[in-house]
């Protein structure tokens, strides 16, 4: 399972080290792309086909809302090599995508890492302990 927060520096050729806990969990092949809310998601190649039946939901349906999903996230994808020090290079539209400056977070979401610029993760961590009680008792009523 993917766990924990983990600051770390992007450097100028956009290349970033990937946090030995998180790096051991996705394995040596891998798969970056946009991800929701302005952040990118980071899987294991074996991981990234459960992404797509996650979106489809357990039917299989490919609705609107699951083709546009499909295109957000599938159409960013990229297959990113790690060298031995366990750092990748993040492709530039990635970076544009995410707003990137020199400081990132790594963020171990159980089944994924997503990947967050420091000023949009300190506004969103803010945001989230505020609604925290709120989205518990949604998930409560929701049987969920």
């Amino acid at each position: 399972m993917l766990l924990g927060t983990y600051p770390a520096k992007l450097a100028v050729n956009h290349r970033t080290s990937i946090p030995a806990p998180l790096r051991r969990e996705l394995g040596e092949e891998i798969i970056i792309a946009k991800w929701y809310e302005g952040c990118l998601v980071l899987v294991g190649k074996s991981e990234f086909d459960a992404l797509l039946t996650r979106i489809r939901g357990e039917k299989g349906l490919i609705t609107q809302p699951v083709r546009g999903s499909e295109h957000f996230i599938f159409t960013s994808a990229y297959e990113v090599e790690m060298d031995a020090q366990g750092r990748m290079v993040i492709p530039e539209s990635l970076i544009a995508y995410g707003g990137f400056g020199e400081d990132v977070y790594f963020l171990g979401v159980g089944d994924r890492v997503e990947i967050w610029s420091k000023q949009a993760w300190d506004g969103k961590e803010k945001e989230i302990v505020k609604e925290a009680p709120e989205y518990i008792e949604q998930l409560t009523k929701n049987g969920k």
